[in-house]
């Protein structure tokens, strides 16, 4: 049987090969899931993971992000900067992927659960239902699913246990998060 992609799931959701993004610390530059090659600002490895810092250009509404990968949790973990008029009610969006660190490129492949993290008051698990219908469609093989759930649940369970918040969690994990000046 041939599926074609993307399929109409539930609503809006769809279902797409996992996403999967580089990160070119050679050539500072970060090839999003459409193959769009974007200049990045600054990378920066640590014990923890990797930094990336980089402009939206020419989104209307998103201005720029900052980015930590880190392999151990099965996270990015990403503040993001919104041009006045176009802010959002949560302080950091966190996808679930499988990190691949290289000596200059690294890989991630997203898992379709996301977080949303509003500091002080509540965590959100987005995407469970295109989770799911990869699954079952297998665009996602269960190995895979699991390692997304697991990760997910220990997130979640570390936010709230540290006040909904995630630097809080991490730092008691031995993972000190650090941004650069807000832009």
């Amino acid at each position: 049987m041939t599926v074609q992609l993307p399929i109409q799931v539930r609503g809006d959701a769809h279902v797409h090969p996992p996403k999967v993004e580089l990160f070119d610390l050679a050539a500072m530059t970060n090839t999003d899931p459409k193959r769009q090659v974007r200049a990045v600002d600054e990378y920066r490895l640590a014990e923890h993971g990797l930094y990336m810092s980089r402009a939206v250009v020419g989104h209307p509404k998103l201005k720029h992000f900052e980015s930590w990968l880190l392999p151990s949790h099965g996270l990015r973990v990403t503040k993001q900067s919104w041009w006045p008029g176009h802010e959002r009610d949560f302080d950091f969006y966190v996808d679930v992927v499988r990190v691949q660190p290289g000596e200059q490129v690294w890989r991630t492949v997203d898992l379709y659960l996301d977080l949303l993290v509003r500091t002080g008051r509540e965590v959100e698990v987005l995407d469970t239902d295109e989770l799911m219908a990869a699954v079952r469609l297998g665009v996602l093989g269960a190995q895979d699913a699991q390692a997304a759930l697991e990760d997910t649940y220990r997130a979640v369970a570390g936010i709230a246990a540290h006040g909904y918040d995630i630097q809080r969690w991490l730092a008691a994990e031995g993972v000190e998060l650090t941004w650069a000046n807000s832009r």
